[in-house]
């Protein structure tokens, strides 16, 4: 079935059509997948690496309650994009309205091949090195435990929509119960009395800021859900409001239990800040326990991930005909398969990446952060382009103190971007090269399409 051309054709689809996602998605649903996607991995290594550029409690406690009001700036533009627009494809349907199919095609080849598959990637390696202190499959562990992370999620997904989104509520319930009992044990913990250190330069607050927001990254993976969520218009701001509340909240709480029950010092010198504190707490039996809770995190965030991402797939392959094969949308169950099968083989591939490096992690973080800010700040600026071009179409939600509030975030991703370049490696540039090999596959498509 081809795509729709306006929205409100795809509202007006009956569930009886084949082809076309439903909207089957609750609000308490949209949540936990939001909620499920940000409290991965980030918020069990980067509170060390921001104690240690703060300087002073106060700071580390200004720093996150600052992650959480530019997620919420940055939510507010999502907010409208994806209740004017609201489409499986999310971003890529934004940037095709606002700059036409090239760019939107390079996003979707970015997020094909880079942004996505290689965040699949990272928190599948991260779930396999805490499964591996658990128990151990030998010298590739943690490549073997990341690859059948991502075959047996991908599985999930492809038996449909019910099973993946029920799995993801129920990891999201037992990640933030697991912290919720991190941040009670840690609050209630004989306060620690390491010696204050030295306050850190202002200038280094900056690089505090990056790690802090890579802890928040993933919020925007709602607008892609926006055309399976049930009462769209009302749910989808609701749904980012209510999860990056919940996340912010829960930072702040982990942060205040990692002070209180580590010291600043000590914090800041930790390599692994949540075992650190359980191991002062439980002893072995605490480190293991803070094992098994990231090995749950970092599940949940994967299974979101692998969720969110096949949709682009799906979107690309609705308008270009070299990709066709994924804009197949099947019924029963309701997911698209053939985009979910091609995105578990290129993680596939980037884990085999990562294990010739021996750096998987490490190696991810640089070959996806250039992308996915650089594409952030273009979906930004599509919020203003969109403005000036429609002005007349219905916008249920608009964002507050325009241009001032889209504008500031513009500003955030251009400085994320910028940090993006300056402080990642060698796996930054292979990510700029991926994606710009997309260009004469865009050309090939074109050359295609003219000659049918």
């Amino acid at each position: 079935m081809s795509r729709p051309k306006d929205y409100s054709l795809l509202e007006q689809t009956t569930s009886t059509e084949v082809g076309v996602p439903k909207p089957s998605l609750t609000l308490s649903d949209a949540v936990a997948l939001i909620v499920g996607i940000v409290i991965g991995a980030g918020i069990f290594q980067t509170p060390a690496l921001v104690a240690s550029q703060a300087g002073s409690d106060l700071a580390v406690m200004f720093l996150w309650l600052m992650g959480g009001v530019v997620s919420l700036v940055g939510a507010l533009c999502y907010a409208e994009l994806a209740t004017v627009y609201p489409d499986v494809g999310g971003v890529y349907y934004y940037l095709k309205r606002a700059f036409g199919r090239g760019v939107a095609f390079l996003f979707a080849w970015a997020r094909m091949t880079v942004i996505q598959t290689g965040s699949i990637a990272l928190l599948a390696f991260v779930f396999g090195d805490y499964v591996s202190q658990i128990w151990r499959l030998g010298t590739f562990s943690s490549s073997i435990y990341a690859a059948i992370a991502i075959a047996l999620l991908t599985a999930l997904n492809i038996v449909g929509l019910q099973q993946g989104k029920w799995t993801q509520n129920l990891l999201s319930a037992a990640k933030v119960l697991g912290l919720l009992l991190v941040v009670i044990l840690g609050l209630t913990a004989i306060p620690n009395s390491a010696p204050p250190v030295e306050p850190a330069s202002s200038g280094t607050w900056g690089l505090a800021m990056v790690f802090v927001l890579l802890s928040y990254g993933g919020w925007n993976e709602a607008a892609y859900i926006s055309a399976e969520i049930q009462n769209g218009r009302r749910n989808i701001l609701r749904s980012l409001m209510w999860s990056i509340g919940i996340i912010t909240a829960i930072y702040l709480l982990i942060n205040l239990a990692y002070l209180r029950g580590l010291g600043l010092a000590n914090m800041s010198q930790s390599e692994a800040v949540a075992a650190d504190l359980m191991r002062s707490i439980w002893g072995a039996p605490g480190a293991l326990f803070i094992s098994v809770l990231i090995a749950i995190a970092t599940l949940g965030a994967t299974n979101a991930t692998i969720f969110t991402g096949a949709r682009t797939n799906y979107a690309l392959g609705q308008d270009f005909a070299l990709f066709g094969f994924m804009g197949r949308w099947q019924q029963r169950p309701s997911s698209p398969t053939y985009a979910l099968f091609l995105q578990a083989a290129i993680a596939l591939a980037l884990v085999f990446l990562g294990t010739l490096t021996r750096k998987g992690f490490e190696t991810m973080v640089d070959y996806t952060a250039p992308i996915f800010w650089f594409f952030f700040l273009l979906s930004g600026i599509s919020l203003m382009v969109l403005r000036i071009r429609e002005p007349h179409i219905v916008r249920p939600f608009r964002v507050p103190f325009y241009p001032f509030t889209p504008l500031l975030f513009c500003a955030v991703c251009g400085y994320l971007l910028y940090s993006s370049l300056a402080y990642t490696g060698v796996g930054a540039v292979a990510g700029v090269l991926v994606v710009a090999a997309g260009i004469p596959v865009l050309f090939w498509n074109n050359y295609r399409q003219r000659r049918t």
